[in-house]
């Protein structure tokens, strides 16, 4: 049985910070770190070890799955994904992922109240966004909404549920939008 190259990102062993703590039992990862936890279920065709303050992600020889063309394929894949994914978490626990929305509109303004982020939208009635556990959600003026958590894909999932209520619009630009995004206007129609 040949042995599996991983891909290019699940080559590289990540660093772990000072004051980050990490244990591995069987396939189950627990990150731990100044700004919060983190626990993950590790893909069984995977091992995590820890050595000298680095983790090495490697591809397990001894699952028994398909070495050759699309199986080779998988396995790197799922290395360089795991890999990414625990990078991910070391950094949301050590810094905190953070994603600001811009409120554009007359009359459009947020205000954050306990676990509840109250949007007022140009609809006939305001609308109550119940917060998710895990994530904060800040509202430093009525018009931005920072969206912050140790979970890159939840702090991503809660911006998109927001966004959604009302996406920008491409005349004007009204809306809801990722204070990055770029709406490209189109002219309005003429007779």
């Amino acid at each position: 049985m040949s042995v599996v190259s991983t891909s290019r990102v699940g080559r590289k062993p990540v660093m772990i910070p000072a004051g980050v703590h990490i244990n591995v039992n069987g396939q189950d990862l627990d990150i731990k770190g100044p700004k919060g936890h983190f626990s993950v279920s590790i893909h069984p065709f995977v091992n995590v070890t820890i050595d000298d303050g680095y983790i090495t992600v490697k591809s397990d020889p001894k699952s028994g799955y398909c070495r050759t063309g699309s199986g080779e394929k998988l396995l790197k894949s799922i290395t360089g994904t795991t890999r990414a994914k625990i990078s991910n978490m070391i950094y949301g626990v050590t810094h905190l992922f953070e994603r600001k929305l811009l409120l554009v509109g007359v009359g459009y303004k947020a205000q954050a109240k306990g676990k509840v982020l109250g949007l007022t939208l140009g609809y006939s009635h305001p609308i109550d966004f119940e917060i998710p556990e895990g994530v904060v959600i800040e509202t430093p003026t009525p018009t931005e909404i920072l969206v912050k958590g140790v979970n890159k894909d939840l702090v991503g999932l809660v911006s998109s549920k927001i966004r959604n209520y009302r996406g920008p619009e491409p005349y004007k630009g009204k809306g809801i939008r990722y204070s990055d995004e770029n709406i490209v206007r189109k002219e309005t129609k003429k007779k």
